[in-house]
Formats: C-alpha cells, sequence, structure tokens
C-alpha cells in the first residue's frame, strides 16, 4: 500500500501513520518481533527517514508502540494485566502487593446482551462470557463480559488451555484484536444471589462494580464487562497536582 494513495490533504507522515496502523490492525506485525527499520519502512512506502521518524514517533506518543534501545521499535502490548485491581486494596499474608489473580472462566455462549452492553457495542450478536478471578482460592471479583461474535468468531470453541489469567492477550494472539485502551465507571451496589454465590458472601451485601468498555486500535468498542467485589475491599485513590 503505498502512502500516497491515501489522502493527499493529510501530511505524508500522518498519511503513513495511518498505513502502519492499519497494517498493525491486519495483524502484519506482532509484540514478539521488531517492525522494519526505518530505511527499510522508508524504501517500502517511498518516503523519507524523517517522515518515518515522525511517523513512528506519533505512534509511540499514542502507545501502540515501543522503542526498546538496541533492539528497534516493537508493537506495544496493552498492560491492563491489574488494572482493575487497584480499586480494590489486595495484598498477600506478608503485607506486599498481591500477584495477577487467578482467573476461571465459567462459561462462554452466544447470547443477546443487555442493552447497555449492546449500546457500548454497536450489536446485539455477542457472546457472553463469565469469570471469576480469585486470590489464593479466595474470589475476588465476578466478571460478565460481552464481545462482538462477529470479531471472535471461534471463541466458544477454544479449548479450556487456551485462557490464562487474562483475556487481552487471547484476543491478539488467537482474533488479531489488539486492545489499545479502555474506560472504567465506578459504582456500587448490592449483591445479587448469583454474585453472593460466587464471591461467597452474603445476598444483599454491598458491592463495588466497575463496568469497564474496551477499544481497538482503530477505536472501535470490542468489550463489555461489568465487574463485582465485595465494596468492603474496596478503595479509590486520586493523585492532585
Amino acid at each position: 500500500m503505498n502512502v500516497k494513495a491515501l489522502d493527499s490533504r493529510l501530511p505524508a507522515y500522518a498519511r503513513l501513520r495511518d498505513t502502519l496502523t492499519a497494517r498493525i490492525a491486519r495483524g502484519d506485525w506482532t509484540p514478539d518481533a521488531p517492525l522494519p527499520s526505518e530505511a527499510r519502512l522508508a524504501q517500502e512506502f517511498d518516503v523519507s527517514i524523517g517522515t518515518v521518524r515522525k511517523a513512528v514517533d506519533g505512534l509511540v506518543e499514542e502507545g501502540l508502540l515501543e522503542r526498546r534501545q538496541g533492539s528497534g521499535t516493537f508493537l506495544r502490548g496493552p498492560s491492563f494485566s491489574s488494572s482493575l485491581f487497584r480499586f480494590f486494596a489486595m495484598r498477600g499474608a506478608d503485607g506486599t502487593a498481591a500477584p495477577i489473580p487467578s482467573s476461571t472462566v465459567l462459561s462462554r455462549t452466544r447470547a443477546t446482551p443487555p442493552a447497555e452492553a449492546a449500546e457500548a457495542l454497536g450489536t446485539q450478536d455477542t457472546i457472553r462470557i463469565t469469570r471469576l478471578r480469585s486470590l489464593s482460592d479466595l474470589p475476588v471479583l465476578y466478571e460478565e463480559l460481552y464481545i462482538p461474535a462477529e470479531r471472535f468468531a471461534g471463541f466458544t470453541d477454544l479449548p479450556e488451555a487456551a485462557f490464562g489469567p487474562l483475556l487481552y492477550p487471547l484476543y491478539f494472539e488467537h482474533f488479531g484484536v489488539l486492545v489499545k485502551r479502555a474506560t472504567d465507571e465506578v459504582s456500587f451496589d448490592r449483591a445479587s444471589a448469583t454474585v453472593a454465590l460466587h464471591l461467597r458472601i452474603d445476598p444483599g451485601q454491598p458491592l463495588a462494580v466497575i463496568r469497564r468498555t474496551a477499544f481497538d486500535i482503530e477505536d472501535h468498542p470490542v468489550e463489555w464487562r461489568i465487574a463485582s467485589g465485595s465494596a468492603t475491599g474496596f478503595r479509590y485513590r486520586s493523585e492532585i497536582n
């Protein structure tokens, strides 16, 4: 794809940035191997090295790429390993920060989403996932997730061995969906019988509820989830400078 084939009203570096983004979305590069060198990209797209550098700089600033000293430029995987758990005061027995909780997928089926999820994802055709996150065998979060069936065809047929503690790497490895950003909204509620059963708490006990919408590198919504945890362990911290 030649950069000049894109919107000529944009500067060359912006056209190249959009081209590189499309190539990344297509799965041409992965976080495990560096992108081609600036000289090689300049030759491939018939632009100057300065144009390549400016385009790559923009993608680095956006958090899509990262430069590693002495190794090259790499696709940057999403860093959401424990982001939901910043809302909960979880410590090990010795008082140190807890590791990434374990994850158990309880169900994954084709389902019609609730109105809130359908609106966020822009579709009624979704796959519903329920998941329990635990720390040292103690349930911490019960999650209900919805993903577009069209983007994740075959998700319900994946072997159990494919699932690790995190879903975002699985989205990318099996479906080429790279999560770039997510928005979280926090509220409070009381535990339903289902949530209480999974979290081993009494029905009606206060809950902290986190609603998340995740977006891919082209800013399309690819996941909506609602995560519930006991409000007794909830915390919120904000730094104001």
